[in-house]
């Protein structure tokens, strides 16, 4: 019997390395996993057990999603082919590597499409950092879906089972920024057999071991971190209606709350497996009225494991903002994998049912993944395509993380505007320190043009690694969205030792001259450990750190769920007494965002006086991008604060100050840059009719001068000239946001966290 993994007082998980290898296994290991017949044949296969489909170029390396997910099920002993961004015009390309055995992967690479094609301003990028030589339009709008269109037209037998960001996002009704309106689950829309969403592996590895013991797809039902349709509920389920606010609703008749639920399923003509106070298993979904404590007259919640919260059906979300706000709390208020219950949402005719998240990987199969013999560099065969360079093809994103190395995955911010809490979930999971400098070592021995410098060691943040909360009994129980917001949690440990001692055993390696941290700090908890901030800045910054405040005003910061501003001045307090204790000349980066849900006009003002008086310049300007399922979003399409509470009563439910239109997106984004003399005639225009005319003038307290340059006609030519709109990159860190091409732009369908770099950085003012 192999062992059972039971991460905190949650559900159990069966080990990654419990199964038995599949018989393909004797095979061996490929050098890249194959992308045509001639490399199949070389590696003496006859055919593919399975195909993975991807949007991005294939770059065989651990902060690539479908490059992990194929060396998983390889190291499973399944036999995996790799379709990297094919001509979807028609299905011929998808039949290059045969059809497989087993199923299609399908996945639009490490970034949602949509957000990687589109600027926040809904213009079309002109490149794409996953492909090679970053040339743009190699993958269509909506990839998920023409994928898995062109698989089933190229096979319709064999299943299709979608999965990474775009169909984690997607995976309920979701409001669609494109096309600004509330679209069906991703699942529907492509009529994939089954979505896998979050952390893939263990899902990805029990479908793989069932379909190829010969278990139809449709069985597959009771896989954590999985999705699929149905038209009937199946058995032995109790639900919980929530499909509308304002009340503690249920499916079934009122009843007696005395009833035993055996008495209450006899009342509809229905019989219980089991009868007891906790509970039991029921022959169908509506025969159980949840149980109501005589004492007290509270619902007493049947078992976890057995129940289904039913949101509000799609029909209900599209008409309603409420509900759709309704909704999207109640999914996040069930994303802990220690307590979750399943989802189920009707469109039309059909449930999209929607299994608890995956448990968290252990340290040791964190450790397991990562230490998969991956190339570490793009496929060969791009080596001949435009962009390469010493026989080595040029894809921008592979060259930003070719020297980095990632050290855990998720987050528990739970940022509101931010995909990572949402994707990878808030429970960290972390390799263990020998892992990580086997990785450093095999940087510095096999990566070619590694000069000695590691560029990041990271992850979603810079000091997340192996923090989380000190009880696992309360971590399974808890339903917060966040761990730091309001403030840190008591029950959070924040011992940043751990990690100070891996900056000094990494950076004492051979042949490392240095390790710079490039993914984003979380300082609320950096200021808890001071010795590991002055490690931090003796050691591990490059001239600059980045950090992201995103607002300094409480108004914003509340519906982003950040930390005040005097976090970022106690930090900054700190930042610059270790740099000058060092003999050293360094600069805080911050990262700002504009219009986002919850900020006034006058919110933006007080952030560039803010900027002014401290003597920064943003030089691009990041803007709040709605991406699917956020919590953001959904202030962003209902105009409420699902934070708070939904209700139909005005007087108990928040309104949010949502920012729409060209023109006040421009405003907010000019505040951003009012240094900007093409921004001036718009900034002088808002403030007089903010009624703060006394802010223009030539003062040095003033926000900017009474005149316009010379020759400078304003806002409208400056557009043309230095479109931040058309020329900046995406952040899939976040996809809510939109940021810099230095930007780092990688973010995991299997929940390998991306490497950080979001938002428009700042320089300092020349004085």
């Amino acid at each position: 019997m192999s062992a059972v993994i039971s991460r905190s007082t949650g559900p159990a998980a069966k080990p990654l390395g419990s199964y038995r290898p599949f018989w393909a296994k004797r095979h061996g290991t490929a050098p890249f996993l194959p992308m045509s017949r001639a490399e199949m044949e070389a590696l003496g296969w006859d055919s593919c057990d399975i195909v993975i489909v991807t949007g991005d170029a294939y770059v065989d390396h651990p902060s690539f999603g479908m490059a992990v997910i194929g060396r998983v099920l390889e190291a499973q002993g399944f036999r995996v082919g790799i379709i990297a961004q094919p001509d979807w015009q028609s299905a011929e390309p998808f039949k290059a590597l045969g059809r497989p055995n087993l199923f299609f992967g399908v996945a639009a690479g490490n970034m949602d499409s949509m957000i990687n094609r589109y600027t926040a301003d809904r213009k079309i990028r002109s490149d794409d950092a996953y492909t090679p030589g970053g040339a743009g339009g190699r993958r269509p709008d909506r990839a998920t879906l023409v994928y898995t269109q062109r698989c089933k037209e190229a096979w319709s037998e064999v299943p299709v089972i979608i999965g990474g960001i775009e169909a984690s996002l997607r995976r309920i009704a979701h409001y669609d920024y494109w096309q600004d309106k509330v679209r069906r689950s991703i699942l529907v829309d492509s009529k994939a057999d089954l979505l896998v969403y979050g952390n893939a592996e263990r899902a990805i590895v029990e479908i793989a071991h069932r379909l190829a013991a010969r278990k139809p797809v449709e069985s597959l039902t009771d896989i954590r971190g999985t999705a699929y349709c149905v038209r009937s509920a199946p058995d032995g389920w109790f639900e919980i209606d929530s499909t509308e606010v304002d009340r503690p609703g249920r499916i079934d008749d009122h009843i007696n709350p005395y009833q035993t639920t055996a008495e209450a399923a006899a009342a509809q003509g229905q019989s219980c497996a089991k009868e007891g106070g906790d509970g039991g298993a029921v022959s169908a979904v509506a025969t159980v009225a949840m149980p109501v404590s005589p004492r007290s007259g509270a619902l007493r919640l049947p078992p976890r494991e057995r129940s289904v919260v039913r949101l509000p059906s799609y029909e209900q979300v599209r008409s309603d903002p409420v509900l759709y706000a309704h909704a999207n709390r109640v999914l996040h208020l069930e994303t802990n994998p220690g307590n979750a219950r399943a989802l189920v949402q009707a469109h039309g005719e059909r449930d999209v049912w929607i299994t608890p998240p995956p448990i968290p990987l252990t340290t040791a199969e964190m450790d397991q993944v990562f230490d998969l013999p991956y190339a570490r560099s793009p496929h060969p065969g791009y080596a001949d395509a435009a962009g390469s360079h010493d026989g080595e093809t040029k894809i921008p994103a592979w060259e930003m993380i070719r020297f980095s190395v990632n050290i855990m995955r998720g987050c528990f911010g739970g940022c509101t505007f931010c995909s990572i809490t949402e994707h990878e979930g808030r429970i960290i999971q972390s390799r263990s320190e020998d892992s990580i400098v086997r990785e450093i070592e095999e940087i510095r021995d096999k990566v070619r043009g590694f000069t000695g410098i590691v560029s990041d060691l990271g992850g979603p943040t810079a000091n997340m690694w192996r923090l989380g909360c000190k009880s696992r009994q309360i971590e399974a129980a808890c339903r917060k969205p966040s761990c730091v917001y309001p403030g840190i949690c008591d029950n959070l440990n924040t011992d940043q030792a751990p990690l100070v001692k891996l900056y000094r055993r990494a950076r004492a390696l051979r042949g490392v001259k240095k390790i710079l941290i490039g993914s984003g700090l979380r300082y609320d908890i950096a200021v808890r450990s001071p010795e590991y901030v002055q490690e931090l800045v003796t050691h591990h910054v490059g001239g600059y750190l980045k950090i992201a405040p995103e607002h300094t005003e409480s108004g914003p910061l509340s519906k982003m769920m950040k930390p005040g501003i005097g976090s970022y001045d106690r930090f900054k307090q700190m930042f610059e007494k270790y740099s000058a204790e060092a003999g050293k000349k360094q600069y805080l980066i911050p990262y700002f965002i504009a219009a986002h849900p919850g900020t006034s006009d006058e919110d933006m003002m007080n952030l560039a006086i803010w900027l002014k008086r401290n003597g920064f310049k943003a030089d691009q300007v990041q803007t709040f991008y709605p991406s699917p399922m956020a919590t953001a979003t959904a202030m962003y399409h209902t105009d409420l604060n699902p934070l708070k509470g939904i209700s139909r009563d005005p007087r108990r439910a928040e309104r949010v100050d949502v920012v729409r239109g060209e023109r006040r997106r421009r405003l907010h984004k000019a505040f951003l840059r009012w240094h900007d003399p093409a921004n001036w005639p718009l900034l002088r225009d808002a403030l007089k009719a903010m009624g703060r005319a006394d802010l223009i003038g030539n003062g040095k307290h003033q926000l900017i001068p009474t005149y316009q340059p010379a020759g400078d006609t304003g806002y409208q030519s400056a557009r043309r000239k230095n479109s931040t709109a058309a020329g900046a990159r995406v952040s899939p860190v976040t996809q809510g946001r939109e940021a810099p091409r230095a930007g780092r732009l990688l973010t995991q369908h299997t929940g390998l966290p991306p490497r950080a770099g979001t938002g428009a950085p700042l320089r300092k003012r020349k004085a």
